[in-house]
């Protein structure tokens, strides 16, 4: 592999992770603040509770826009420079598809965080607002970023194991 190649294979690598731990720890913030189904905040939850959890969640927000288009951007870069050619190299096609399939549907939920983040800091507060985003957000896609979670790792183990692997020999 080129040089370039390598830079562009461990960018993608990188941004990942940074994005897979960011996008785990922001779902688990934000699960937490509800009880059941119905989007219900949990007793103990008063707006000034609220206002810091959006302040500490905003860095997870902009952790994970910015690692995730950094992977997507790096692997698209990554597939075109390498001398790893897709037909031989199932693993890579298949990563490939993943992330070119869920990628429309990720950069929508980074224009939601974008609106939130933009409501938290530029806008007057009002966690009400915000709270009616954050559950617009989940009840758009519903169950995408567990699916997207879930497809990312097995992302993680197609790279890891390459299987699908043409022999040429």
């Amino acid at each position: 592999m080129q040089k370039v190649s390598k830079i562009f294979q461990y960018l993608s690598a990188t941004s990942g992770a940074i994005w897979l731990g960011a996008e785990l720890s922001r779902i688990m913030l934000t699960f937490y603040l509800f009880q059941g189904n119905h989007f219900e905040l949990k007793p103990f939850i008063s707006d000034g509770f609220l206002q810091a959890i959006f302040y500490i969640q905003n860095p997870l927000l902009v952790v994970t826009s910015v690692a995730y288009s950094l992977f997507f951007v790096s692997l698209i870069l990554f597939t075109l420079t390498t001398a790893l050619k897709l037909r031989a190299n199932g693993w890579l096609f298949i990563i490939v598809i993943l992330t070119l399939t869920l990628a429309p549907f990720e950069f929508y939920l980074i224009y939601l965080d974008y609106k939130i983040l933009t409501e938290v800091f530029y806008n007057t507060f009002v966690p009400k607002s915000i709270l009616g985003m954050v559950i617009t957000r989940f009840k758009v896609l519903g169950s995408f970023p567990l699916i997207h979670l879930f497809a990312f790792m097995a992302m993680i183990y197609l790279s890891i194991f390459q299987p699908f692997k043409k022999n040429e020999n």
